[in-house]
């Protein structure tokens, strides 16, 4: 793929939500530093995706405000927008993702993120 196709790719995933198992090559690794590392589209799926989706009562939207590429790798910076726990808060995180892709599928994501955001809005009261 080219790499405006592997930009449009990655808009294309940020877009759909927690809907990203299509997009992903079977092999895949998602790593969020200081949180976890998933391998495989079951594991992401299993241990990040479903779990993620169950303390949400809205993804809302991902705003996009830079993308960067070059080769197989797209970097995108964005932060979400309209984001709600179940619980009533507020959960905007910004977001910087590495992804690396491979005939057409993501096959690595690394996923910066306010870890201390996600902690204060997720921890157990």
């Amino acid at each position: 793929m080219s790499v405006e196709e592997n930009k449009e790719l990655a808009k294309k995933l940020l877009a759909s939500g927690l809907d990203v198992v299509e997009f992903m090559a079977e092999d895949a690794v998602w790593v969020i530093p200081g949180f976890g590392t998933y391998r495989g589209k079951q594991e992401i799926k299993a241990k990040l995706l479903a779990p993620t989706e169950k303390l949400m009562e809205s993804m809302g939207t991902s705003v996009i405000t830079n993308v960067v590429a070059e080769g197989d790798y797209v970097v995108v910076e964005s932060y979400a927008k309209d984001r709600m726990t179940i619980s009533g808060k507020p959960y905007n995180n910004t977001y910087c993702h590495v992804y690396k892709i491979v005939d057409g599928l993501i096959q690595h994501i690394t996923e910066y993120a306010d870890t201390a955001l996600a902690k204060k809005v997720f921890a157990k009261d």
